[in-house]
């Protein structure tokens, strides 16, 4: 009983970030979308810090992925 409950929640915090990371990354678009549409002439460097930040926050998944299997 204890070992599917603990696999149960090892896995919860694996799907919040798989579906809140989306989120985030959409919002990072959205937001670089918005600024380059304001700043035409900032749109390299405003492409780079965004595809940064995304990667950052794909990673989450993947760290929920592998510390998540962890506790299972």
């Amino acid at each position: 009983m204890f070992n599917i409950l603990a696999e149960i929640t090892g896995n919860l915090n694996v799907v919040a970030a798989v579906l809140t990371v989306p989120i985030g990354i959409a919002l990072i678009g959205y937001k670089a979308c918005e600024s380059v549409g304001r700043n035409p002439e900032a749109s390299t460097k405003v492409l780079v810090q965004s595809i940064i930040a995304m990667a950052f926050a794909e990673a989450v998944v993947f760290f929920a992925i592998f510390l998540g299997g962890a506790a299972g």
